[in-house]
């Protein structure tokens, strides 16, 4: 008796999860394309430029302020400032020493570059937790294929979060 009561609950389990999923799907059926902000600087690493654009994408308007943009995207590019300099120094050591050490004197230059990417991603989830989810939005570093040619890189994508909240009726 018991065991077909929890096969029951199960069920209901199973089928409320499938709802959910549906409405989901449907609702990000019906959003808009995120909003990428690209690279912009004179140097990149591994994919990783070293500033990103801060001109205010007109998708944006009327989700969040200019300044809030800008000087989110400041912070990101101030992180990017700092790291940097020290992953081109490391890179071009790397380069020099390469056939001595077989190539691993380029293991000090990816480490720096996740842990830069790293950084960025937690930056990014502060300000997704500061404001952005407040506004629906979802700011995430993602590794796209450049436009111009077949080489990888990083940019920030803006993603927009369904507004209507799914309530179950009970």
């Amino acid at each position: 008796m018991m065991e077909d009561f929890d096969e029951i609950y199960e069920e209901e389990e199973e089928e409320e999860e499938d709802e959910d999923r549906a409405a989901e799907e449907q609702l990000l059926k019906y959003a808009p394309d995120p909003v990428v902000v690209r690279g912009s600087g004179h140097v990149t690493v591994f994919g990783l430029s070293n500033k990103f654009e801060s001109e205010f994408p007109s998708a944006l308007t009327g989700k969040v302020a200019p300044e809030e943009f800008k000087a989110s995207i400041n912070r990101v590019n101030s992180c990017l400032r700092k790291a940097l300099p020290v992953n081109v120094r490391w890179l071009l050591c790397g380069c020099l020493c390469c056939c001595c050490t077989l190539g691993f004197s380029l293991w000090p230059v990816i480490c720096l570059s996740k842990r830069t990417r790293r950084s960025i991603e937690k930056l990014l989830e502060w300000e997704n937790s500061r404001l952005y989810h407040k506004l629906c939005l979802h700011w995430r570093l993602s590794k796209r294929k450049c436009e111009t040619n077949n080489m990888m890189e990083y940019v920030i994508l803006i993603e927009f979060l369904p507004k209507i909240p799914i309530f179950r009726p009970d």
